[in-house]
């Protein structure tokens, strides 16, 4: 008897079963792993894409579209709701609704930026099903992703016209003293009495016009929403002026010349130009490289055109007409500045941009266009009030 219980003290035969039963606990362990997780790890992806896409679009729109409607039918929270439940998870729209749509204020206190939560989750019905992890009584996983997107003022643009006009001012006075305000398209910025073409008066106006440029708390330029579709003609400027119809022609870095400024018209100078930067005039009144660059550009979307209905370009052969031109806005203080104190050039820095759809030009190079709203970039901190928006992720 005590040989026979000694023996089965040392039998291991039973001890497989035992290693059998570890090794599948770990084999479903790491089948779990490697199938819920790495579906979970995918779906949390999918989701996370579809709310960035949906922040992006709702930033888009209130930039381009409407930045003061932010109602669950305005453009900014429809724009959202279309492009988040568009981006799918694991094959499934995601949940987002109207109120999943917020716009939160920037650090700086500005109301520039859409935030946007998409769900896969329980409580909205619509939770991911798990596949192995069911054996362990754990049938679905919630999935959440939230972003936020910014239409944030930019400093700086590309593809910018060789031209560029006053960006606008409070207008209070003619260059007679004569009270003349609200400012339009046909008005002129004065702060001292004229005489003649003579600027240099030195006799100040009782009440002067007023620009205060986009850096500064107050900014009297351009506004993309409350000017959008605002028609002017643009002329030859005989630097004698500073009105929003006189443009005056400039050289970019490295170009110089009739063909170089037609170009620049027809196609992109991909130099970056900022805000505050100086602008060098061109010496002729290029009025012929105007017509014939304009003509160019214009030909490259023909069919595109001005819609007083929507406000906006319709027709246009491409998602962005190529006729939506960037132009620089030089700040009018300094210009006026430079003619009374007798500089030969005027001042040219850039204070701001303005969109503008080209409808067309004449035989006297006079420009037509609409304001628009128009991307760009930022280079440093963005300018306060600039006139473009650039459109980016933040969190």
């Amino acid at each position: 008897m005590h040989q026979r219980l000694s023996h089965l003290r040392r039998d291991e035969r039973g001890m497989t079963l035992v290693f059998v039963g570890a090794g599948l606990a770990a084999f479903l362990a790491a089948t779990t792993l490697a199938i819920d997780v790495g579906m979970y790890m995918t779906a949390k992806s999918q989701a996370q894409n579809s709310a960035d896409a949906a922040a992006h679009a709702g930033a888009v729109a209130l930039a381009f579209n409407d930045y003061n409607d932010r109602t669950p039918t305005g453009p900014a929270v429809r724009s959202a709701l279309t492009t988040g439940l568009s981006n799918k998870v694991l094959k499934q729209s995601v949940s987002l609704t109207a109120a999943d749509v917020t716009f939160p204020t920037s650090p700086t206190g500005q109301n520039d930026r859409v935030a946007v939560t998409v769900y896969r989750t329980t409580a909205r019905g619509n939770a991911v099903p798990t596949f192995m992890a069911r054996i362990f009584g754990v049938t679905s996983a919630d999935i959440i992703a939230s972003a936020t997107a910014q239409a944030a003022p930019a400093n700086a643009e590309t593809c910018v016209m060789p031209f560029t006009i006053p960006d606008k001012w409070i207008e209070n006075s003619d260059s007679s003293g004569t009270a003349d305000g609200p400012w339009s398209p046909s008005s002129t910025f004065d702060i001292n009495r004229t005489q003649g073409n003579s600027q240099n008066t030195g006799v100040a106006l009782a009440n002067p016009d007023v620009y205060v440029p986009p850096w500064q708390t107050g900014a009297t330029g351009y506004n993309a929403s409350t000017d959008k579709g605002l028609q002017i003609i643009l002329k030859n400027n005989n630097q004698n002026k500073v009105a929003p119809s006189m443009y005056n022609p400039w050289d970019f870095p490295g170009s110089t010349g009739g063909n170089d400024y037609r170009n620049n018209i027809a196609g992109c100078n991909q130099n970056i130009v900022k805000i505050q930067d100086n602008m060098t005039p061109e010496n002729g009144n290029m009025v012929g490289p105007t017509k014939d660059g304009v003509d160019a550009l214009v030909a490259q979307d023909s069919s595109a055109y001005w819609d007083t209905g929507c406000n906006c370009v319709m027709g246009s052969a491409y998602a962005k007409s190529p006729r939506i031109a960037v132009i620089p806005l030089y700040n009018p203080m300094l210009y006026a500045q430079g003619q009374q104190s007798g500089k030969s050039q005027p001042q040219l820095q850039v204070a701001n941009y303005l969109g503008f759809f080209i409808e067309g030009i004449d035989g006297s190079g006079n420009v037509t266009g609409r304001v628009t709203p128009v991307s760009g970039i930022i280079s440093g901190a963005p300018t306060i009030a600039a006139f473009p928006m650039a459109i980016r992720i933040v969190n």
